[in-house]
């Protein structure tokens, strides 16, 4: 499968896998697949999660297998033979199962709504209506970081933090994940940072950013001196919200981490296209905090 489609970053759209699980269907990133298979043998592991439904093998590769029929459904997949997604993020892969595949559809970040449910413990991420169907974008990376908190952002990455006054640094944060705002704005406050400003989509982030250059010109420096965002955010994506500052005469000044599970060695290039200062995978915490005061710092 070409996982390659999108060759340009920051264009405000999206290629979504639209798949179908117990008639219901679902969406995830092409970024995030790096192939679809089908599967007819499992070796099934003693003692581990209900989810986990086993091991397969990929062109010579073990991959851990959840059942996303268990995870959304409460329902074990019991056919023999069935399509799985392959798929890396926070420097993992990791296999799905599913019934069917419908196919790739190309769609704006601004068509995928954000969820009613905005708890932490909320598996989608966003509605997106199409062709008179709801499909469901479900959060990946907290599907598997449920199953095996080491993989992801979570409460003990926080302990390895060291603290310095911070308190003159301003941040402005983008995240759509509930869960990952409240565990950075957490781990940054350890780290002695005080002035944050957090905001659940880029073209929130993007409206405050214009509007204090607005009011304030080249000295909106003065109210913030970095901009951290995720890369899959409904509304505005974290690529496009890089361009649109690196783009502006004035905003350009500002230094743009990226802090998102889909940071791999083969997907860097589309930060880099885009102007970001440094990109970096959401489990290495510790690392922000260290690339925060670089760049600050010089």
């Amino acid at each position: 499968m070409n996982t390659n489609i999108l060759l340009e970053s920051g264009t405000g759209e999206v290629e979504i896998l639209e798949f179908v699980i117990n008639e219901k269907h679902y969406a995830i990133n092409v970024i995030k697949v790096k192939e679809v298979l089908d599967i007819d043998n499992i070796t099934k592991l003693p003692q581990v999660h209900p989810a986990i439904a086993g091991l397969i093998l990929c062109r010579e590769e073990i991959i851990t297998l959840i059942d996303l029929k268990y995870i959304l459904e409460k329902e074990k997949q019991t056919d023999k033979k069935f399509k799985t997604i392959i798929c890396e993020f926070n420097k993992v892969k990791v296999a799905f199962s599913i019934d069917n595949i419908v196919g790739v559809h190309r769609i704006g970040w601004n068509q995928i709504r954000k969820p009613d449910d905005i708890s932490t413990n909320s598996l989608v991420i966003g509605n997106i209506l199409l062709n008179g169907q709801i499909i469901l974008m479900l959060d990946f990376e907290k599907i598997v970081t449920d199953i095996s908190p080491s993989t992801g952002i979570s409460e003990d990455k926080i302990v390895d933090v060291d603290y310095n006054d911070r308190s003159n640094i301003r941040l402005v944060l983008a995240d759509d994940s509930a869960l990952v705002r409240r565990l950075l704005k957490d781990t940054l406050a350890k780290a002695g940072f005080k002035n944050l400003k957090i905001f659940d989509d880029g073209e929130q982030a993007l409206n405050y950013l214009q509007k204090l250059v607005e009011e304030k010109k080249d000295k909106f420096i003065e109210d913030v001196q970095m901009l951290i965002t995720d890369i899959e955010m409904p509304q505005m994506d974290g690529h496009t919200l890089t361009r649109k500052v690196k783009e502006h005469k004035i905003l350009r000044r500002l230094p743009v981490v990226i802090f998102s599970s889909l940071i791999t060695d083969e997907l860097k290039h589309k930060g880099e296209s885009v102007g970001a200062d440094a990109q970096l995978s959401k489990p290495e915490i510790g690392e922000l905090v260290r690339t925060i005061d670089e760049l600050i710092n010089g």
